[in-house]
């Protein structure tokens, strides 16, 4: 499955899969959940690797010279929020959590990939929408010397376990060294929420930085779990086009947008008329092979999307 880049409003995301003689197509319409009870959090990655995107500078030191003779320490020098990348992101992402969809108002913080082998988390708190558009997320207390996601995964799975929805946003560079163990674990976790052991939950990676490593992101967000549960999806912070971007992927599935709709190929030729059933938020139909874009009907107008 291949997920377009650029997509066009109202339009999610968008996926597409080689078929033998066709393409087969799955787009959702861009939504705000609103599911009660739902709890939140957001998880940056403190490993190494980060420290560029949190422009940390270290302190100068007066040196040994320095304090043999006395002088003063010199200040710590601050990092200015413009070159810090995670701040931003960081900022928008919690309080839309925050203010739109968490139940309690607030958005669970954490750094992971943090101390030894990346293998602890740092619990910043419960932030609120005001808070959080103030706040700086600087680096962790302690860098990771390693990255490992599994640790924040299961701190949010089993602190909010109880939550009748969880939605959970990862920021990271996409350099992950656990990612075996967190697809196992993935898996397992899906089976039971299938099962209705678990109540149900979404995860989103985010890629932040200027040398995001997508590939891993992308096994996360395709993995085949045996159910019908999708976990994982993934988005690049410089590629979305709003916040609310986070969302592509949670859909009910029998909600409907509009009354009718119909979708067209690059020929003109209707190849999905909902005029009977109503325009469902999740989309899914079949094109010929070789084509460039699709087209959308719905309430007199036409948006043309692009699948190159």
């Amino acid at each position: 499955m291949t997920q377009i880049k650029n997509t066009v409003e109202p339009f999610g995301e968008v996926n597409v899969r080689a078929n033998g003689g066709r393409v087969d197509v799955t787009a959702t319409i861009l939504m705000q959940p609103t599911k009660e009870g739902t709890q939140t959090g957001i998880a940056l990655d403190g490993s190494g690797s980060m420290s560029d995107c949190y422009a940390m500078p270290k302190a100068p030191t007066t040196g040994f010279f320095g304090s043999l003779f006395g002088s003063k320490p010199a200040k710590p020098v601050i990092p200015s929020i413009e070159t810090n990348q995670i701040t931003p992101t960081a900022r928008s992402i919690c309080a839309l959590l925050a203010r739109e969809l968490d139940a309690d108002g607030g958005t669970t913080c954490i750094y992971w990939a943090t101390g030894p082998h990346g293998s602890r988390i740092e619990v910043v708190g419960d932030l609120t929408a005001d808070q959080a558009e103030k706040h700086v997320f600087s680096a962790p207390r302690d860098y990771g010397t390693g990255t490992q996601l599994l640790p924040a995964v299961e701190y949010f799975v089993n602190r909010f376990s109880d939550a009748p929805w969880g939605f959970y946003v990862f920021l990271t560079d996409g350099e992950l060294h656990d990612l075996d163990a967190v697809k196992d674990f993935s898996k397992r976790l899906a089976r039971e929420i299938a099962s209705g052991k678990r109540k149900p939950l979404k995860f989103v990676l985010i890629g932040v930085g200027d040398g995001v490593k997508e590939g891993q992101m992308e096994e996360l967000d395709d993995l085949e779990t045996g159910t019908s549960v999708d976990l994982w999806d993934h988005k690049i912070a410089r590629e979305m086009r709003q916040t609310h971007d986070i969302f592509a992927e949670v859909v009910e599935e029998n909600a409907r947008v509009a009354d009718s709709g119909k979708i067209y190929d690059d020929t003109g030729r209707v190849v999905k008329d909902y005029s009977d059933t109503g325009l469902p938020a999740r989309l899914s139909f079949t094109l010929p092979v070789g084509s460039k874009s699709f087209t959308l009907e719905v309430n007199g107008q036409r948006i043309t999307q692009t699948l190159v």
